[in-house]
């Protein structure tokens, strides 16, 4: 008779350099309840607005650059996921090669040296990546927490991070008539639709070359993260189009999990933008205003966004005018990366 298949948790596990009595393994597809469950608990401690269902998180499994074997590190206590951590790079370095980790401890497991032991995997994990992938460019870690958590605060200082960039997370909710600013002459507004997509990777690739922390977006990431995400909305999503050229967009997204857990259906704008030849005439304000109208309509109560504090287009600005008021405040740390 052939063994039996172990539990998920148990394979290809590790007790080495974790704390006692935790293992660690890579996750994997099998575990993407067990992931949801334990970002479920981090949501209700740290209060950042993010809610993940498996599917969701099964979507960034799928990630095309991240080798899950590599770059994915779960620690369980039995059947339980308490803690996890995650390394990403970008598509292209434009100046700095900036590697993306995240990570969590399940809040009943705080002060038993978790948090600790992920940072260090992490870091480790992050100068491997660097070395393979960039070796000849500047490069550095960069995480984030909110700003009210003081424990990571503590936990990444004391590793050598420093705070670089803060980002506003924005609500409006429609209780508020939404005015929608007239399309300029000569320009027009349409929804998305698949034919716009290439174009708008295009676009969206120029308009954020001047944004801190951006890089371009291949074919296989903008499919994956934007307009190929089950959470993409595209009957809210509007472009400006000057003749056949996007100049504008704003791209709307619904998070079933968010819905969930807190009971108001709210749309998320995640990519707003402006080409550099039409900045100033307030197109994007045209295209995200046409997406909240929509969505008003639809059924949602409010809209939100995240913004750069230093935003160098004048986005917050725009965004205040338009009824969005700042609710949470989340910090990028930063740790400069060894060359090779």
């Amino acid at each position: 008779m052939p063994a039996k298949a172990l539990p998920a948790y148990r394979r290809g596990m590790s007790t080495e350099g974790w704390p006692a009595g935790l293992v660690a393994r890579p996750i994997d597809r099998a575990d993407a309840d067990a992931w949801a469950e334990l970002l479920a608990a981090k949501e209700k401690v740290d209060a950042e607005g993010e809610n993940y269902d498996a599917d969701d998180l099964l979507e960034e499994l799928a990630d095309p650059k991240l080798d899950a074997a590599r770059d994915t590190v779960a620690l369980w206590s039995g059947e339980q996921m308490v803690g996890y951590g995650v390394a990403r790079t970008p598509d292209v370095v434009v100046d700095v090669h900036r590697v993306r980790t995240e990570g969590a401890v399940h809040p009943q497991w705080r002060g038993r040296g978790i948090g600790a032991a992920l940072v260090d995997w992490l870091g480790r994990r992050a100068a491997e990546l660097h070395a393979e992938r960039q070796p000849g460019a500047v490069g550095e870690i960069n995480t984030g927490a909110i700003s009210t958590n003081t424990g990571a605060e503590q936990l990444l200082s004391g590793a050598g991070y420093e705070k670089c960039r803060y980002f506003f997370h924005m609500l409006r909710p429609f209780a508020t008539p939404i005015v929608e600013p007239a399309t300029p002459e000569g320009l027009r507004l349409v929804a998305y639709t698949p034919e716009y997509d290439e174009p708008l990777r295009l676009a969206h690739n120029e308009v954020f070359l001047d944004h801190w922390g951006s890089s371009p977006k291949s074919p296989e990431s903008w499919k994956t993260w934007f307009t190929g995400s089950r959470a993409f909305r595209p009957a809210l999503s509007y472009l400006v189009l000057d003749e056949d050229e996007i100049v504008a967009y704003a791209l709307g997204y619904e998070w079933v999990a968010d819905t969930e857990a807190t009971g108001i259906r709210e749309v998320y704008v995640g990519q707003v933008g402006t080409r550099r030849t039409h900045r100033g005439r307030g197109l994007a304000g045209v295209a995200l205003a046409r997406v909240m109208t929509e969505a008003a309509t639809t059924g949602f109560q409010r809209a939100s966004l995240g913004v750069d504090a230093e935003n160098p287009t004048g986005a917050l600005g725009l965004y205040e005018r338009l009824g969005f008021a700042t609710e949470h405040t989340f910090v990028t740390y930063r740790k400069p990366l060894p060359a090779s």
